[in-house]
Protein backbone atom coordinates (compact mmCIF):
# COMPACT_ATOMS: atom_id res chain seq x y z
CA UNK A 1 0.00 0.00 0.00
CA UNK A 2 1.20 3.78 -0.27
CA UNK A 3 1.28 6.26 1.97
CA UNK A 4 -2.67 7.47 1.25
CA UNK A 5 -3.76 3.92 2.15
CA UNK A 6 -1.70 3.46 5.21
CA UNK A 7 -3.13 6.31 6.33
CA UNK A 8 -6.67 5.60 5.96
CA UNK A 9 -6.14 1.99 7.54
CA UNK A 10 -4.34 3.52 10.48
CA UNK A 11 -6.88 5.91 10.58
CA UNK A 12 -9.45 3.69 10.55
CA UNK A 13 -7.74 1.58 13.23
CA UNK A 14 -7.41 4.51 15.59
CA UNK A 15 -11.32 5.24 15.07
CA UNK A 16 -12.39 1.84 16.59
CA UNK A 17 -9.40 1.78 19.47
CA UNK A 18 -9.47 5.44 20.13
CA UNK A 19 -12.54 7.65 19.10
CA UNK A 20 -12.73 10.28 16.61
CA UNK A 21 -12.31 12.74 18.83
CA UNK A 22 -9.30 11.30 20.82
CA UNK A 23 -7.17 10.36 18.12
CA UNK A 24 -3.97 12.50 17.32
CA UNK A 25 -2.33 12.98 14.14
CA UNK A 26 0.72 11.27 15.77
CA UNK A 27 -1.86 8.20 17.29
CA UNK A 28 -2.61 7.85 13.12
CA UNK A 29 1.13 8.29 12.26
CA UNK A 30 2.42 5.85 14.95
CA UNK A 31 -0.23 2.96 13.62
CA UNK A 32 0.56 3.70 9.82
CA UNK A 33 3.86 3.85 10.34
CA UNK A 34 3.33 7.24 7.44
CA UNK A 35 4.50 10.94 8.79
CA UNK A 36 2.80 14.01 9.65
CA UNK A 37 3.44 15.41 6.41
CA UNK A 38 1.86 12.76 4.53
CA UNK A 39 -1.42 13.63 6.08
CA UNK A 40 -1.20 17.14 4.97
CA UNK A 41 -0.32 16.14 1.71
CA UNK A 42 -3.31 13.41 1.03
CA UNK A 43 -5.82 14.85 2.87
CA UNK A 44 -5.11 18.04 4.14
CA UNK A 45 -6.01 17.50 7.78
CA UNK A 46 -6.29 15.60 10.38
CA UNK A 47 -9.81 15.72 10.36
CA UNK A 48 -10.34 15.19 6.72
CA UNK A 49 -8.42 12.41 7.00
CA UNK A 50 -10.53 10.73 9.78
CA UNK A 51 -13.48 11.48 8.44
CA UNK A 52 -12.63 9.89 4.84
CA UNK A 53 -11.67 6.78 7.63
CA UNK A 54 -15.45 7.09 9.14
CA UNK A 55 -17.03 6.77 5.86
CA UNK A 56 -15.24 4.06 4.28
CA UNK A 57 -15.05 2.04 8.20
CA UNK A 58 -19.24 3.10 7.47
CA UNK A 59 -19.04 1.94 3.78
CA UNK A 60 -17.48 -1.56 4.78
CA UNK A 61 -19.80 -2.05 7.65
CA UNK A 62 -22.79 -1.88 4.96
CA UNK A 63 -21.14 -4.47 2.48
CA UNK A 64 -20.72 -6.44 5.74
CA UNK A 65 -24.26 -6.11 6.85
CA UNK A 66 -25.24 -6.17 3.14
CA UNK A 67 -23.70 -10.00 3.18
CA UNK A 68 -25.67 -11.23 6.15
CA UNK A 69 -29.00 -10.08 4.95
CA UNK A 70 -30.25 -12.21 2.17
CA UNK A 71 -34.04 -12.10 1.84
CA UNK A 72 -36.56 -13.97 -0.08
CA UNK A 73 -37.50 -11.41 -2.64
CA UNK A 74 -40.94 -13.23 -2.46
CA UNK A 75 -41.18 -12.87 1.31
CA UNK A 76 -43.98 -10.66 2.69
CA UNK A 77 -42.33 -7.15 3.16
CA UNK A 78 -42.93 -7.35 6.97
CA UNK A 79 -40.65 -10.55 6.68
CA UNK A 80 -38.30 -8.33 4.68
CA UNK A 81 -38.14 -5.73 7.42
CA UNK A 82 -37.89 -7.71 9.84
CA UNK A 83 -34.64 -9.73 8.55
CA UNK A 84 -33.10 -6.62 7.54
CA UNK A 85 -32.93 -4.99 11.27
CA UNK A 86 -32.20 -7.93 12.50
CA UNK A 87 -28.73 -7.96 10.51
CA UNK A 88 -28.17 -4.27 11.46
CA UNK A 89 -28.63 -4.90 15.18
CA UNK A 90 -26.26 -8.03 15.21
CA UNK A 91 -23.80 -5.80 13.17
CA UNK A 92 -24.31 -2.81 15.48
CA UNK A 93 -22.93 -4.86 19.01
CA UNK A 94 -20.02 -6.00 17.00
CA UNK A 95 -18.93 -2.30 15.61
CA UNK A 96 -20.00 -0.07 18.84
CA UNK A 97 -16.65 1.47 18.46
CA UNK A 98 -17.17 2.79 15.38
CA UNK A 99 -20.76 4.04 15.79
CA UNK A 100 -19.29 5.62 18.68
CA UNK A 101 -16.90 7.30 16.74
CA UNK A 102 -19.52 8.49 14.64
CA UNK A 103 -21.52 10.36 16.70
CA UNK A 104 -18.30 12.26 18.37
CA UNK A 105 -18.00 13.07 14.43
CA UNK A 106 -21.08 14.71 14.69
CA UNK A 107 -20.77 16.58 17.65
CA UNK A 108 -17.64 18.48 16.16
CA UNK A 109 -19.38 19.09 12.36
CA UNK A 110 -21.08 22.20 13.21
CA UNK A 111 -17.80 23.88 13.96
CA UNK A 112 -15.85 22.12 11.06
CA UNK A 113 -17.65 22.90 7.56
CA UNK A 114 -15.88 20.72 5.53
CA UNK A 115 -16.52 17.82 8.05
CA UNK A 116 -20.05 18.58 8.25
CA UNK A 117 -20.23 18.97 4.24
CA UNK A 118 -18.73 15.12 3.89
CA UNK A 119 -20.82 13.82 6.38
CA UNK A 120 -24.18 15.33 5.24
CA UNK A 121 -22.95 13.57 1.58
CA UNK A 122 -22.70 10.51 3.26
CA UNK A 123 -26.11 10.57 4.68
CA UNK A 124 -27.41 11.39 1.34
CA UNK A 125 -26.17 8.37 0.15
CA UNK A 126 -27.75 6.68 3.08
CA UNK A 127 -31.02 8.12 2.22
CA UNK A 128 -30.67 7.27 -1.59
CA UNK A 129 -29.35 3.61 -0.54
CA UNK A 130 -32.00 3.06 1.43
CA UNK A 131 -35.10 4.54 -0.80
CA UNK A 132 -34.96 1.48 -2.88
CA UNK A 133 -34.07 -0.92 -0.96
CA UNK A 134 -37.62 -3.23 -0.55
CA UNK A 135 -38.70 -1.60 -4.28
CA UNK A 136 -40.07 1.37 -5.51
CA UNK A 137 -42.96 3.20 -3.26
CA UNK A 138 -46.19 1.24 -3.84
CA UNK A 139 -49.03 3.13 -6.20
CA UNK A 140 -51.75 4.84 -4.10
CA UNK A 141 -54.86 3.21 -3.58
CA UNK A 142 -58.63 4.88 -2.39
CA UNK A 143 -58.45 4.54 0.75
CA UNK A 144 -54.75 6.36 1.14
CA UNK A 145 -53.08 9.58 2.11
CA UNK A 146 -53.95 11.70 -1.50
CA UNK A 147 -51.58 11.02 -4.43
CA UNK A 148 -47.76 12.25 -4.26
CA UNK A 149 -44.78 12.31 -6.53
CA UNK A 150 -42.97 9.21 -6.42
CA UNK A 151 -39.54 10.38 -6.25
CA UNK A 152 -40.02 12.53 -3.30
CA UNK A 153 -42.34 9.51 -1.78
CA UNK A 154 -38.93 6.99 -2.48
CA UNK A 155 -36.81 9.80 -1.12
CA UNK A 156 -39.17 10.35 2.40
CA UNK A 157 -39.09 6.47 2.75
CA UNK A 158 -34.98 6.52 2.39
CA UNK A 159 -35.05 9.29 5.11
CA UNK A 160 -37.48 7.74 6.80
CA UNK A 161 -35.20 4.40 7.02
CA UNK A 162 -32.01 6.81 8.03
CA UNK A 163 -33.89 8.22 10.99
CA UNK A 164 -34.90 5.07 11.95
CA UNK A 165 -31.13 3.83 11.87
CA UNK A 166 -29.64 6.66 13.27
CA UNK A 167 -32.04 5.98 16.51
CA UNK A 168 -31.52 2.85 16.46
CA UNK A 169 -27.93 3.51 17.26
CA UNK A 170 -28.20 6.16 19.73
CA UNK A 171 -30.32 3.17 22.24
CA UNK A 172 -27.97 0.63 21.31
CA UNK A 173 -25.15 3.04 22.61
CA UNK A 174 -27.04 3.95 25.99
CA UNK A 175 -29.44 1.35 27.01
CA UNK A 176 -28.26 -1.74 25.18
CA UNK A 177 -30.36 -4.14 26.88
CA UNK A 178 -33.70 -1.86 26.70
CA UNK A 179 -33.36 -1.34 22.98
CA UNK A 180 -35.37 -2.47 20.37
CA UNK A 181 -34.74 -5.68 18.35
CA UNK A 182 -35.28 -6.46 14.44
CA UNK A 183 -38.63 -8.18 16.35
CA UNK A 184 -39.61 -5.16 18.14
CA UNK A 185 -39.47 -2.56 14.81
CA UNK A 186 -41.18 -5.32 12.60
CA UNK A 187 -43.82 -5.20 15.74
CA UNK A 188 -43.88 -1.35 15.88
CA UNK A 189 -44.38 -1.40 11.95
CA UNK A 190 -47.18 -4.05 11.98
CA UNK A 191 -48.98 -2.06 14.90
CA UNK A 192 -48.47 1.27 12.84
CA UNK A 193 -50.25 -0.14 10.14
CA UNK A 194 -53.29 -1.84 12.33
CA UNK A 195 -53.78 1.48 13.84
CA UNK A 196 -53.81 3.39 10.67
CA UNK A 197 -56.32 1.47 8.96
CA UNK A 198 -59.56 2.62 8.13
CA UNK A 199 -61.75 1.37 11.25
CA UNK A 200 -65.01 -0.55 10.39
CA UNK A 201 -67.98 1.87 11.09
CA UNK A 202 -69.25 0.86 14.53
Amino acid sequence: MGHREDLLAGAKQCLYERGYARTTARDIVAVSGANLASIGYHFGSKEALLTAALIEATEEWAAAVATMWSPDPEAPFIERFESLWKAVVASLAEHRNLWVSTFEALNQAERLPELKERLSGDVEHARVAFSGLFGPAPAPTPQSAPPVDAEHADRAVGAFYVALMQGLMVQRLLDPERAPTGEDLALALRTIIERAAPQPPE
